[in-house]
């Protein structure tokens, strides 16, 4: 076919990417069989049934995938404009605080919220409330050039500070993933690079500050990073870092781990890389992060070549958000960063993060489908 015929019969066409489609399902399988991996024997001897987790995990990702089908198949544009904008981020000041009001404490946090009979944790939507928040916001101040002064930027930033203070204060890490967000999603369009690039590196220089400083846990954490072997909370720190050791190049075959044998408490949560590497060893661990490289190269180009600034604004919401969260949770299990409790995007159990991480994918997909080819 000659490029004249191509273009012509190309023209008009409409786009959908299969291939980020294909890399969500297979991330979310394997997923499920790591689910399963490592909690089958928690599970047995909890329950007397080796697939408890991974059932109710199940049922959330088939919930998960009505959604992205939904939402993908819709015109992400429903969500333009002002009203959908302070829409989401009203939900979301409103769910935080309902956390504070009528919160349901677990492992000792009060992050959850129960509704008939399911644990719903609001801060894991509240990403893609505010992402959607910042896209519109940001777009329609971009397009009218109300993006010149710092107090321009303010405009839309301070209304964010309500809910990104309430997640913090209830959970410092996810509240860094959501800064990272805003933060990003305003630098990408925004003419004040300079000051925005010096007020990012003031912010990280007081946080390290503070958790080096703060009479908190939080600096009892930082106290484990530097030293997990003799500190007495160390324990789960020590233990992943035995189980990535023990998995060598190429790990010691699937379900074959011993340190989710209750050495690594929740190990099919935060640390479920951990027990990937002991079972996959080097190799499937470094396969896995391809996996994600390329999930986020993909998005990279729907975002650079959405039909408008929101689409792309979406989806630069979307891949700093799981782009972070990768980063984060590989970088507590290998001891690089301190310990925080995020889990891994689409592998760790957890309905909320999956659900919330399905929607957001939708909504990647939706933008795709307004790519014009030709």
């Amino acid at each position: 076919m000659s490029n004249r015929i191509k273009k012509k019969y190309m023209a008009g066409k409409t786009y959908f990417d299969y291939p980020t489609l294909f890399l969500v399902i297979f991330l979310i399988c394997f997923g499920m069989v790591m689910i399963y991996s490592t909690s089958s024997y928690k599970s047995m001897m909890t329950y007397g049934n080796s697939y408890k987790w991974v059932l109710k995990q199940g049922l959330v990702v088939l919930g998960g995938a009505i959604a992205i089908f939904l939402i993908s198949r819709a015109d992400y544009r429903i969500i333009k404009g002002h009203k959908p904008a302070f829409l989401c981020l009203g939900i979301a000041t409103f769910s935080m605080i309902a956390v504070l009001l009528v919160g349901a404490a677990k492992k000792g946090s009060v992050r959850w919220i129960s509704i008939a009979g399911f644990q719903i944790q609001p801060s894991e939507f509240c990403k893609f409330l505010l992402i959607i928040y910042m896209a519109n916001e940001l777009a329609i101040n971009a397009s009218q050039h109300k993006l010149k002064t710092l107090g321009d930027h303010a405009k839309i930033l301070v209304p964010t500070i309500p809910v990104i203070g309430l997640v913090t204060y209830q959970n410092l890490s996810t509240g860094l993933v959501i800064c990272a967000m805003v933060g990003i999603m305003t630098f990408v369009v925004s003419q004040r690079t300079k000051e925005l690039i010096i007020t990012a590196v003031a912010f990280m220089a007081g946080i390290v500050v503070y958790l080096m400083t703060a009479n908190s846990y939080r600096n009892e954490r930082f106290q484990i990073w530097l030293h997990p072997e003799i500190h007495k909370k160390g324990f789960q720190t020590m233990q992943a870092l035995y189980a990535i050791g023990s998995g060598g190049i190429f790990g010691k075959g699937l379900g074959q781990s011993m340190q989710k044998m209750g050495f690594i408490p929740e190990s099919h949560n935060d640390m479920i890389f951990s027990i990937i590497c002991e079972e996959l060893g080097l190799f499937g661990a470094v396969c896995l992060i391809l996996v994600f490289a390329a999930l986020i190269w993909r998005m990279l180009l729907i975002a650079m070549n959405a039909d408008e600034l929101l689409g792309s604004l979406l989806v630069i919401g979307v891949i700093t958000h799981i782009a972070m969260q990768v980063f984060v949770n590989i970088a507590v299990v290998t001891n690089t960063i301190p310990p925080t409790g995020i889990p891994l995007p689409f592998i760790s159990y957890g309905g909320s993060s999956i659900f919330s991480t399905m929607i957001e994918m939708g909504i990647v997909l939706s933008v795709s489908r307004r790519i014009h080819l030709g």
